[in-house]
């Protein structure tokens, strides 16, 4: 441990290491200025000072994934992970170690100096677990001297018993520095490694298409010339076990590329999907969401595998029009090659219309199905049976007829144009074979070349076959990837990295929270749902807001809780705009708990929905908390019916919950984030009298400033 002192960063010079580190690892961080963690942050733990670092890396446009560090899976994160802060162990000042990459054997570390150190793994991981194995330690000698173990093996015993007992304990936190998945791709796949991947694709790929070349071409020389010696066939022989290598180094670096590629792409629309605003969601229905998800799916399938045939087949045509225009035909029969390319090409974007069409037929009819479904039950109460099947027969007949059309363009582009070249190109070859200007080795590299050529129109084929699919499926989840690309107000960094610790904020203001002529509307051309509205909330209010349904109460309560953005007007928090704050931070300190079709449980632990958005996985204290809280809003009653109390799985899928137990649900979740105001929006509707009284007592205890929208 005090070899790695020297290499350690202090916490007071975090920022420091969390730039100087991104800038080391390629990660192009913004041009912020940093300010150190404030001095009474950096003794509130790791979680306080994780907190900052998150912020600060977002400052700098990069994401910090907190981390725990298990026991058992120190050398494996030294391995593979960089770059990352890892938390150094002991007492005083917190001290973090800027990991740039890691090893194997050594891993590379980023001291105070600016240099790049390069140090044994085994070291930095004994340094990371010393004080966890020291209060073993005397435990473990004492057990291998009773048990007799030799000397020499003690080490590997001590190791194994360690490994045991201490598997899964944490030894501290860490931070993973990467870009968030919203930032430019280029630059996530050059963090990915993919662009070196897929030059690895293709440099297998083209040795493996030159070596193959140049050994028949020893075959076909010695058995057009009458003498096949052992020296010839040894050589071919040797040429064809040369391909193995390459062939495995292009599979497995495709197989690379092909997972890292899926898992940003994945990764993005998964974070796309998150940024989308209500009103985007809101017009469309069941089926449409579920369409959108099976088309995601199908393009990282289709994009990849067709890309990749494209890509073999635009390198296995140029070696092909080379070896043709070297044969008996010349450069007129290469260039027959071209011609027929331009009509498989024509071919496939003609097929690409008409499978555009076919999917908008078949989204159509699974958005009406999913929906058939969804409303059956008010379809059979309100719809008389003569009509249940109305445009069903027409819908059927429309999709059946571009099916068939889609098929017909299908049938030619993977069977005509292959075979379709193999009869051109032996009408290419047939002057110089009539004539006899060509020599039997001329006619056979002619042919050769044109057999060749058949083999990569048939993945040219395929890949667009593949290529039309991946681009139309592309069009209905483009919104979900452009939408992970929408910039949000991380704040004022002088203000918000201070903030951490409450040194920005301004509690002694009277006012929390206030608006000043706020104007919304949900279309462009709609008219205003608020007009130049006002609101002063001060510390301490418990407000009650009345109104007909569709006054505009709701819309409110999303825009003061950072859900929705005002068209004009001045929303202020304690003073500040949120472009000071920024959006999370908003939307930390003002927490809402909105109407039934605006909340959602999800399916999964009850604990889950109660605490994510406080902190996930929780703390005992977290556990203590959520249970303090159900016991107040008279859910202890729920809790001892679950077999597994809060950690029975619920949702839709699960545990039922009934109307009153997700009202009380969703206040539990808005309490449990120790926010400074908190909306509720129509939570007590759906509560008896006496429970009622219960929760408000629970929230009129626990929430200092508050506001509760409810119908007169």
């Amino acid at each position: 441990m005090a070899d790695l002192m020297p290499l350690a960063w202090p916490a007071s010079r975090l920022n420091e290491a969390l730039e100087a580190l991104a800038r080391r690892a390629n990660l192009s961080p913004r041009a912020v200025e940093l300010l150190s963690p404030p001095a009474e942050l950096r003794q509130q733990g790791d979680e306080a000072l994780g907190q900052w670092l998150r912020l600060a890396a977002d400052h700098l446009g990069l994401e910090a994934e907190p981390t725990e560090i298990p026991y058992g899976e120190v050398e494996p994160l030294l391995r593979q992970v960089g770059p990352a802060l890892l938390r150094l162990p002991g007492d005083g000042e917190p001290c973090v170690l800027a990991l740039l990459s890691g090893g194997r054997r050594r891993v590379s570390v980023l001291g105070p100096d600016l240099m790049v150190h390069r140090l044994r793994r085994a070291e930095v991981c004994a340094a990371l677990c010393r004080d966890l194995e020291a209060s073993l330690a005397a435990q473990v000698d004492r057990l291998l001297v009773e048990a007799g173990v030799p000397a020499r093996r003690q080490a590997r015993a001590r190791a194994a018993i360690l490994y045991e007992w201490l598997g899964s304990t944490p030894i501290g936190g860490g931070w993973l520095l990467g870009l968030p998945a919203g930032s430019s791709l280029w630059h996530q796949a050059r963090q990915a490694h993919l662009p070196s991947r897929l030059l690895a694709v293709v440099s297998g790929h083209a040795v493996q298409y030159l070596l193959w070349l140049l050994a028949w071409w020893m075959i076909g020389q010695g058995a057009l010339q009458g003498r096949l010696d052992p020296s010839w066939l040894l050589a071919w022989a040797l040429l064809l076990v040369t391909l193995v290598p390459f062939r495995l180094l292009a599979t497995w670096s495709q197989g690379r590329l092909a997972i890292g590629a899926g898992g940003l792409l994945k990764q993005r629309l998964l974070y796309g999907a998150l940024r989308l605003a209500p009103e985007e969601m809101r017009h469309q229905g069941a089926g449409q969401l579920l369409g959108r998800v099976l088309e995601a799916e199908a393009v990282e399938a289709l994009a990849l595998s067709g890309g990749l045939l494209g890509l073999m087949a635009g390198m296995e045509l140029l070696i092909a029009a080379t070896v043709m225009h070297a044969g008996a035909g010349g450069g007129r029969h290469a260039l027959l090659l071209p011609a027929w390319v331009a009509v498989a090409l024509l071919l496939g974007w003609r097929y690409f219309q008409q499978r555009r069409h076919w999917t908008g037929e078949r989204l159509t009819l699974t958005h009406d199905l999913v929906e058939g479904l969804v409303g059956h039950r008010t379809r059979l109460a309100q719809e008389g049976r003569e009509r249940w099947h109305d445009g069903e027969d027409q819908a059927l007949a429309r999709y059946l007829e571009r099916t068939a059309a889609m098929d017909r363009t299908a049938a030619w582009l993977i069977a005509i144009v292959p075979r379709g070249w193999l009869f051109l190109g032996l009408l290419g070859l047939a002057p110089a074979f009539v004539t006899g200007h060509g020599s039997p080795a001329a006619l056979a590299i002619g042919l050769g070349g044109m057999l060749l050529a058949y083999r990569a129109l048939h993945k040219l084929a395929t890949g667009m076959w593949h290529l039309a699919g991946a681009a139309i499926d592309w069009e209905q989840v483009a919104p979900l990837f452009k939408a992970a690309a929408r910039p949000e107000s991380g704040g004022a960094p002088s203000f918000a990295l201070t903030s951490v610790s409450g040194a920005g904020r301004s509690d002694g203001a009277p006012t929390m929270l206030e608006a000043h002529e706020v104007v919304f509307r949900y279309r462009d051309r709609g008219a205003p749902v608020l007009q130049g509205c006002n609101l002063r909330i001060r510390s301490g209010d418990r407000l009650l807001l009345e109104g007909p349904s569709g006054s505009g109460k709701s819309t409110l309560a999303s825009l003061l809780s950072g859900l929705r953005v005002p068209e004009s007007g001045l929303l202020l928090l304690r003073g500040l705009d949120r472009q000071t704050i920024g959006s999370e931070a908003w939307r930390r300190r003002v927490v809402a708990a909105p109407q039934f079709h605006d909340n959602h449980v999800l399916t999964e632990t009850f604990a889950f929905n109660l605490l994510m958005g406080r902190r996930w996985p929780p703390q005992s204290e977290d556990v203590e908390a959520a249970e303090n809280i159900c016991r107040e809003l008279g859910l202890d009653d729920l809790l001892i019916r679950m077999p597994a109390g809060l950690w029975q799985l619920v949702g839709e899928t699960g545990w039922q919950l009934s109307h009153g137990e997700r009202s009380r649900l969703y206040m539990a979740r808005a309490l449990l984030q120790g926010a400074d105001v908190i909306v509720l929006d129509e939570s007590f509707a759906a509560l008896d009298p006496e429970t009622l009284q219960r929760c408000l007592r629970c929230v009129l205890q626990r929430a200092a400033t508050m506001l509760v929208i409810a119908h007169p």
